[in-house]
């Protein structure tokens, strides 16, 4: 049985506090899984000046777009270093593979290129300037390694885009369905968690063909890049829109006041994949609404060719 060290309630409200300077970051993604990922990575690398980039870590996932769990986390990590081709942005030492299979036996974690990265930043990071972990997939390779090294605990914050708003009647959400084990610690071991809501919060962050075509088609190489994965998505663009999920999780480490929060109890994540209230448990906080349009007018900006590499 793996012991997690706790935090206490003060130590705990303290580093949920949103982020007030330049944030160490670790980005967690599932990146093939759609095309969402890819405008959160693109917009966190065009955030230098908000957040110091440490790595980029590839999860795993199963869906139409993969063959199995490590198939996906490889197509992802391929994709990671499609985008950073396009940006110029050198790859070695900031891309990393994660975990070829979700978490069956939480006392044989798997141990992977990503995991030992996590840790490592985790473990230089001062407990009064913790590493962001920002988790955009399921979230595999954060519970990995959490049961490798609990200590991380001390040191890491964890921003997780999974599961619906707790006021919904179920929160069975890709992220968080596809490695239920990973997910129900992440909400269990006291690690401080920063969760964005799928339906209810990040579900706002919606765009269209037409406004694509005019804030991100054209701005360089990647602009074009996420262009052509967006149009593609969809046959029919007639009356479409979609979510940009992903964007919740990195807008919140570039600018807290686009997110709305408040804390609360860490929930109980059932085997029906519904939440389950008890107040004796630590908290979190949770995401509440979010500012489409600000969020969507940092990355149009920051997408203009003049603010490219």
């Amino acid at each position: 049985m793996v012991k997690f060290p706790q935090l206490t309630t003060s130590e705990l409200i303290k580093r949920l506090d949103p982020p007030t300077r330049k944030v160490r970051l670790v980005l967690d993604t599932d990146t093939y899984n759609e095309i969402d990922d890819q405008f959160a990575v693109v917009h966190a690398l065009l955030s230098p000046d908000i957040l110091s980039l440490e790595s980029i870590h590839a999860a795993p996932f199963f869906n139409s777009r993969s063959k199995s769990p490590a198939d996906g986390m490889e197509k992802s990590y391929q994709e990671i270093l499609r985008l950073l081709t396009q940006l110029q942005v050198e790859s070695n030492g900031l891309v990393y593979r994660g975990s070829t299979a979700y978490i069956n036996n939480i006392d044989n974690p798997e141990k992977s290129e990503a995991t030992d990265k996590l840790i490592k930043e985790a473990m230089i990071s001062d407990e009064d300037d913790p590493l962001y972990v920002v988790a955009i997939g399921a979230i595999t390779n954060v519970a990995a390694a959490i049961l490798l090294e609990p200590a991380i605990i001390e040191k890491i914050v964890v921003v997780w885009l999974g599961g619906h708003a707790h006021y919904w009647p179920n929160t069975s959400e890709f992220n968080l369905r596809q490695d239920i084990n990973a997910s129900k610690l992440i909400f269990d071991c006291g690690v401080p968690l920063i969760q964005i809501p799928c339906a209810g919060v990040a579900d706002r962050l919606t765009t269209t063909v037409p406004e694509v075509e005019r804030y991100i088609q054209g701005q360089g190489e990647i602009g074009n890049y996420l262009a052509e994965i967006f149009k593609n998505y969809h046959k029919d663009h007639f009356g479409w829109s979609k979510v940009i999920w992903d964007l919740s999780a990195t807008a919140y480490v570039i600018n807290p006041n686009w997110i709305s929060t408040y804390l609360t109890h860490s929930p109980i994540l059932t085997d029906q994949f519904t939440w389950s209230v008890d107040t004796s448990r630590h908290m979190i906080r949770v995401a509440r609404s979010v500012s489409r349009d600000r969020v969507f007018s940092d990355l149009f900006t920051k997408l203009k060719l003049d603010r490219l590499p």
